[in-house]
């Protein structure tokens, strides 16, 4: 079994979580709250500055030319590429960039972020690996799981089209065969790693929820 294979049996009541919250089942059939879904925007905007910073300090720790290529890739392609789909979404509600980089990031994404940066700057580059491996694979999961669901075209279709793309199936594939690398390597990570992933994959699932519930700061 793969160690990619290893973590996702590992994970997969968190997966079935996921697929079960409310949001994921109303954004499938097209009646999720716009206010919940400009949340997510907003929230998930802040957090892909800091997912690209993680791809980036993983590319300065890789050891080999490709993975550094790679890995730095794929930190320029979310600063310019999924801002921008985020930032296409946030002006069909009247958000502008502006705004969005005002937007103060709620307690799960702090949360989220500051345990991804803390990895990305204290771990390995295998811990690196599998902290990331939830935010890719989860989300081709939670979207093909969507295009099941949705019985017809309405305004969130255009999310599930993104995560369901032949682009983003390339990036998670690579991001698995990254993670199997690593486990393949580094023998004496599996724990680091499999704590990496859990906790990403547990934060993955509040990151739904705080979108759900509006979530912010009481004070």
């Amino acid at each position: 079994m793969m160690f990619s294979e290893h973590l996702l049996e590992e994970g997969e009541q968190i997966w079935d979580a996921q697929k079960r919250h409310p949001f994921v089942t109303e954004l499938a059939a097209g009646t999720l709250e716009e206010a919940a879904f400009r949340h997510w925007v907003e929230q998930d905007y802040r957090y892909l500055l800091d997912y690209a910073r993680l791809f980036s300090i993983a590319g300065a720790k890789a050891r080999d030319e490709e993975t550094m290529t790679h890995l730095l890739g794929v930190a320029h392609e979310v600063l310019d590429f999924e801002l921008d789909l985020h930032r296409e979404f946030a002006a069909d509600y009247g958000i502008n960039r502006a705004e969005l980089e005002r937007v103060e990031k709620a307690p799960t994404c702090v949360a989220y972020t500051s345990f991804l940066l803390r990895t990305a700057y204290e771990g390995s580059v295998a811990e690196i690996a599998a902290a990331l491996f939830p935010c890719m694979q989860g989300y081709l999961d939670v979207a093909e799981h969507m295009a099941v669901l949705a019985e017809e075209e309405h305004r969130y279709t255009p999310f599930i089209e993104t995560y369901t793309s032949d682009e983003f199936r390339e990036a998670t594939a690579w991001c698995r065969r990254f993670v199997d690398e690593c486990g393949e390597r580094y023998p004496g990570a599996h724990e680091p790693m499999r704590e990496a992933f859990l906790t990403s994959a547990k934060l993955e699932y509040r990151f739904w929820e705080m979108a759900y519930t509006l979530e912010g700061w009481e004070l």
